[in-house]
C-alpha cells in the first residue's frame, strides 16, 4: 500500500509536523464546564495559534483538560507558543468568566506541565 503524505512547503523544506498538545486544568478542577467557556477557548486558541503560523486542526475539551492537534513549521517555537497560551487563555476565561475563580486553586488556572507529542500524518 502506496500512502501519499501532504508536506507544507518552505524555501528550502519539504515538511509535516504535527502535534498533540494536552494541558489539563491546575488539579484537574473541573473548570471546563459550559459551552461559553470552551467556545472562549477554542476560539483564542486560534488566534494566538495564528500569530505563531500554526494551524489548529481539532481542539476538544473535557472538563478538566484540552486536547489540541495542530500542525506548524519546522522554525516554530513551541515552548513561546504554549507558554503564550496558556498564559493569555488563563486571563481571559478568569476575567470573561470570574466564577470559575471558585473552582481554582489559589486562582491558577492551568498544571505547570504539559504533554505535547508528535503525531505524523495519523
Amino acid at each position: 500500500m502506496v500512502r501519499k503524505y501532504k508536506f507544507d512547503k518552505g524555501k528550502h523544506s519539504v515538511y509535516t509536523l504535527n502535534y498533540h498538545l494536552i494541558q489539563c486544568i491546575k488539579y484537574r478542577r473541573k473548570v471546563l464546564t459550559n459551552q461559553e467557556i470552551i467556545n472562549e477557548l477554542k476560539e483564542r486558541t486560534k488566534a494566538i495559534a495564528e500569530n505563531f503560523g500554526i494551524t489548529i486542526i481539532n481542539q476538544e475539551c473535557d472538563l478538566d483538560h484540552t486536547h489540541i492537534l495542530f500542525k506548524t513549521r519546522p522554525d516554530t517555537n513551541l515552548v513561546k507558543f504554549i507558554n503564550a497560551w496558556k498564559g493569555a487563555i488563563s486571563n481571559a476565561i478568569r476575567h470573561r468568566f470570574p466564577e470559575v475563580k471558585k473552582k481554582l486553586w489559589k486562582d491558577v488556572f492551568w498544571s505547570p506541565s504539559y504533554c505535547l507529542i508528535t503525531t505524523g500524518q495519523v
